[in-house]
């Protein structure tokens, strides 16, 4: 029998799945199981959602129980479907404007319409994949649109705090308030201000205590007090009133003039798409800014997938209007609220949701004992914090307060579709304003002078840019300073050209910004690409701060989420550090110029006879003048000796030079050389026959990367290097790696002069401590940099495809004899530790090492931090705490950096890996 023969039975009933070829096998079923912190999550945005859905109903003028249906459904439906696990949808504070005045002008079952529409239409988008498209609004009118519904909802929740009715418009509502003050109601205003109070104090009772009551949701605590005291009182007042679900109105077909139903249909959808997809960016900000939390959620909860947020918020909407509902969006306090609870998926949003329908169900008689004027206090204090101090600051900082307030009006008067439209027609109007607008000085100051560009550089300024750079006199030192953040390629080769010419006649160019590093490359070695230099500026190290702006959104939730609070003492967050590398790294694969290429020549044999003299020598005369060949001759660079035994030449001098006699048979070679130099120049073959390669002379490579650094980099860096010099280096960092060639220290750490203390040699090595006959330059490093530097962390780092490596992996045993070998006798005992089958091997995140040189690469490092360890000056700043230990693995090829992390017991040393994900946004 074939011993691929199946072992089934031939009748048998069972459905066979096949298992395609060259595939992983199918995940194991897992039974279904809700987390306990989801449970605990859920709990506690139902005890926020439950008063808020309330009361958002209220103000909205819509039945009390499409509140609840709205977070019912915005639970369970975008919970489900939805691309943000953690975000929690359903009724929220800034669509309370748009479906006030839905239903004041349709009515409601036309409402309900309107939302089912507005939930096809965001599937629509969500299947064209232009969510992203949303977040290029400006946030000063995002802004600007919360704090004008912010506005309207406090001005007409004001009147049922004291005791009245609100009006339809917020012009309708100032002019009726002078009447509603003199005939308030004492009761409504008593509850109202101890429900406003218990939401004010509640946050901030200090001590244990606070911490223990604070569990519990203030709007919660404040609705509660309110209803019991009202209770125990007796006071009368409006009260909720739940109908019967039974008469529960729902949607019908939507009637009214087309273009009417259409507006409402894009405001509609407008103002839930962006409030919802701008809430899921902030709900990811909130989960990157707690590391202790991402790190158990990293297996279930990735980044927010925003063109299926945008389903799951369409598929909510039509659901909701169905079933007789408010609109749905992403609502900023219960998500916060949910991340902050230690969800760690979304069952938590879902859970929700259930434990909502519960509450509609069985908890009516609890609910109707509500005051009205306990959930417009709510509500309205909801609308002012949707007016935030933190958004004007922002947007006065980024001179568009003009924006945000055009916008807070026209929604606040107008209407929010009328207020984004007259808001982004405002932003393109400030834009093309500050685009055009450009002011150029020019004034001298102590011998120097200042060219200031205050604005955008466009072709627009070129004509004024001109004009005055041509005043300036010639062979002078000039500083452009470049205050601006754009600049187009005609501004760009406008001002390249001027400062290549005025360099030309013997003067000098300093060209600055309000971005440090803001500069022209010049240079003809590697041709830059203008446009991105001329906005981006050739690389300098700068620390250029980075201010947030917050996306809060939704009920009272505008200010900026915790995800984007200043680190508390004691936390630094990798993205605190905002040092930009020093120049912009691009693929080092330069051409060459034709010029200083040169074809390298088999060694000719001496002449058995005296040639003619030099200067009869037809054939030296041409390199001798050779413009190309002038400057490396003249800088007598070093490589030299090099190029010349390339061409034949054993001189270590030029003939005719003082001092040095020439010999006929150095001349006989030196016209040999001129002829092969000539040859070169011209890019012709070597000798008949053979074919040449064009190759560059060490010299002149060193000679053109000193040259580059001179006229580009240093003029950016001199500063910085003069302050370093007068205070002297204080590093934070001793950074001991490889000396590859392919291991760019500065490049993969985006650090500078006086930043990193590097020690590199052969395989990234520590020789123990009192080891005979040891190598003591590392461990002399080591005692500098800990006893006298101070520094405050040791990096051990390695690299893959480390020859070190692989020689001791080939290394046959005996004694060693060459200086390698006798310096690599270090590296045995990472052999060693690899070969011990009682340790678990170091492993990288995600994947095994390739081979057994990757796998002793990484050993290496675990063990060479040992030998650090041993090392008395290293054990005692450990000891103190003064100092921590790093290990560091860079794979070249993929360019990626794992850093070694604390791994479970057992499981052996774990490098995870380091990118812009673990990076707080």
């Amino acid at each position: 029998m074939s011993a691929c023969a199946p072992t089934r039975t031939a009748d048998s009933t069972r459905t066979e799945r096949t298992h395609p070829p060259h595939s992983p096998p199918p995940a194991p079923h897992r039974r279904f199981r809700i987390a306990g912190a989801d449970v605990s999550a859920s709990i506690a945005v139902f005890l926020i959602a439950l008063p808020l859905s309330l009361g958002i109903a209220l103000a909205t003028g819509a039945p009390l129980q499409a509140g609840l249906v709205a977070a019912a459904v915005g639970g369970i439906v975008a919970g489900w479907v939805g691309g943000a696990p953690l975000q929690v949808s359903g009724p929220a504070a800034g669509l309370t404007v748009v479906t006030a005045d839905l239903i004041q002008r349709y009515g409601w079952r036309t409402t309900c319409a309107i939302t089912v529409l507005a939930g096809l239409a965001q599937l629509g988008l969500g299947c064209l994949r232009v969510a992203r498209t949303a977040l290029a609004v400006s946030p000063a009118i995002v802004h600007g649109m919360l704090a004008g519904i912010g506005v309207t909802i406090a001005v007409a929740q004001l009147h049922v705090v004291l005791g009245g009715t609100p009006q339809s418009s917020v012009l309708d509502n100032l002019r009726a308030l002078p009447a509603q003050l003199a005939g308030l109601q004492p009761a409504a205003v008593a509850v109202s201000t101890l429900t406003l109070t218990l939401l004010l104090l509640w946050p901030r009772i200090p001590g244990r205590v606070g911490r223990l009551v604070q569990k519990a949701p203030a709007a919660l605590v404040a609705v509660t007090g309110a209803t019991a005291t009202a209770a125990l009182t007796g006071l009368t007042l409006p009260k909720v009133d739940l109908p019967s679900w039974s008469s529960h109105a729902l949607a019908g077909l939507p009637e009214g003039p087309v273009l009417g139903l259409v507006a409402a249909v894009l405001a509609t959808t407008l103002v839930c798409s962006v409030q919802s997809l701008l809430g899921a960016v902030a709900v990811d900000k909130l989960i990157a800014s707690r590391p202790d939390l991402l790190s158990a959620r990293s297996t279930r909860v990735g980044r927010s997938d925003l063109d299926r947020e945008l389903l799951g918020q369409g598929a909510a909407n039509i659901v909701s209007g169905a079933l007789g509902g408010l609109p749905v969006a992403g609502v900023a306090v219960r998500s916060s609220a949910n991340v902050q609870a230690g969800a760690v998926s979304r069952n938590s949003t879902m859970l929700h949701g259930v434990l909502v329908v519960v509450a509609a169900l069985l908890m009516v008689p609890i609910l109707d004992l509500i005051p009205l004027a306990s959930l417009a206090a709510l509500v309205m204090a909801v609308g002012i914090q949707m007016v935030s101090l933190h958004h004007i600051r922002t947007v006065t900082r980024h001179r568009e307060v003009l924006v945000y307030a055009v916008t807070t009006l026209a929604v606040v008067f107008l209407g929010v579709l009328e207020g984004v439209t007259l808001g982004i027609a405002v932003a393109v109007a400030v834009a093309l304003h500050r685009l055009a607008r450009t002011r150029i000085t020019h004034h001298e100051k102590e011998g120097v002078h200042h060219v200031h560009v205050r604005g955008q550089l466009t072709f627009l300024a070129v004509p004024r840019l001109s004009r005055i750079l041509h005043l300036v006199p010639q062979a002078t030192h000039v500083v452009v300073e470049l205050d601006g953040s754009f600049m187009d390629h005609a501004a760009y080769e406008a001002l390249q050209d001027w400062q290549k010419t005025h360099t030309a006649r013997g003067g000098s160019v300093e060209l600055t910004g309000r971005r440090s590093g803001t500069g022209l490359d010049t240079g003809t070695d590697v041709e830059a690409d203008t446009d991105a230099d001329a906005e981006a500026g050739v690389g300098s190290r700068s620390s250029t701060g980075t201010t947030g702006t917050g996306t809060g959104t939704g009920e009272g939730d505008s200010t900026a989420p915790p995800a984007l609070r200043p680190a508390r003492a004691g936390e630094v967050p990798i993205a605190d550090c905002r040092c930009r590398p020093w120049t912009p790294w691009r693929n080092h694969q330069c051409e060459v110029p034709r010029e200083t290429t040169q074809t390298p020549q088999p060694p000719q044999p001496p002449p058995t006879t005296a040639p003619a003299p030099a200067p009869a020598s037809p054939t030296a005369q041409p390199a001798e003048s050779t413009d190309a060949a002038r400057p490396a001759e003249a800088a007598e660079a070093p490589g030299t000796a090099q190029r010349r035994e390339t061409t034949g030449s054993t001189e270590s001098a030029k003939p005719g030079e003082p001092g040095q006699p020439t010999q006929p048979d150095q001349q006989g070679r030196q016209g040999q050389q001129g002829r092969q130099v000539q040859q070169g120049h011209e890019g012709q073959q070597g000798q008949e026959g053979q074919p040449g390669t064009s190759v560059e002379p060490s010299g002149h490579q060193l000679v053109r990367g000193i040259s580059a650094f001179q006229r580009n980099t240093a003029p950016l860096v001199r500063g910085e290097l003069a302050r370093l010099a007068r205070e002297g280096q204080r590093p934070t960092q001793l950074f001991l790696t490889c000396a590859d060639s392919r291991l760019v220290t500065s490049m993969i750490t985006s650090s500078g002069p006086g930043d990193l203390f590097v020690v590199r040699n052969v395989g990234n090595l520590v020789p123990p401590p009192g080891e005979e006959s040891g190598d003591d330059s590392v461990a002399a490093a080591i005692e500098y940099a800990v006893d006298v530097l101070k520094v405050r962390s040791i990096t051990v780092c390695g690299h893959s495809g480390c020859g070190a490596m692989q020689a001791l992996l080939d290394a046959e045993p005996g004694r060693a004899r060459t200086p390698l070998q006798r310096w690599l006798r270090h590296g045995v005992p990472s052999l060693e530790r690899m070969a011990d089958d009682g340790r678990p091997p170091a492993r990288l995140a995600g994947r095994a090492p390739v081979d057994a040189v990757e796998q002793l690469c990484l050993t290496n490092v675990v063990q060479q931090l040992e030998h650090l360890r041993a090392h008395e000056s290293v054990t005692l700043a450990l000891r103190s705490g003064a100092l921590e230990l790093h290990g560091l693995y860079f794979h070249v090829g993929e360019a990626q950096t794992y850093l070694l992390t604390e791994a479970a017991a057992g499981d052996g040393e774990l490098f995870g890996h380091v990118g812009e994900a673990d990076v707080p946004a």
